[in-house]
């Protein structure tokens, strides 16, 4: 399973079983209504930031494979170059 599937059902079963708790608490409707207005934006805040964090993981994961890319490819203009010479030498 991924960690994005995992994240983005951790976060809706916490939603939804927040949400549960709220409604089946005994209080007034505007403290609940508030409640859960709460709880929403906290809940939405904490998406932004797993979010950004797995925006952040990746940008990181592609800047490393750019950078081994990179690196292939200078070694394989190397190994050319070197094959280039030893037949021009024979």
């Amino acid at each position: 399973m991924s960690a994005t599937k995992f994240l983005a059902g951790f976060l809706v079963g916490g939603a939804i079983g927040a949400i549960a708790g709220i409604l089946l608490a005994p209080k007034s409707g505007e403290e609940t209504r508030a409640l859960i207005a709460d709880t929403a934006r906290d809940t939405l805040r904490r998406a932004d930031e797993t979010v950004k964090e797995i925006q952040s993981k990746a940008d990181d994961v592609v800047s490393d494979m750019q950078r081994k890319g990179d690196e292939l490819r200078d070694k394989l203009q190397d190994l050319i170059n070197q094959q280039k010479g030893a037949n021009q030498e024979a």
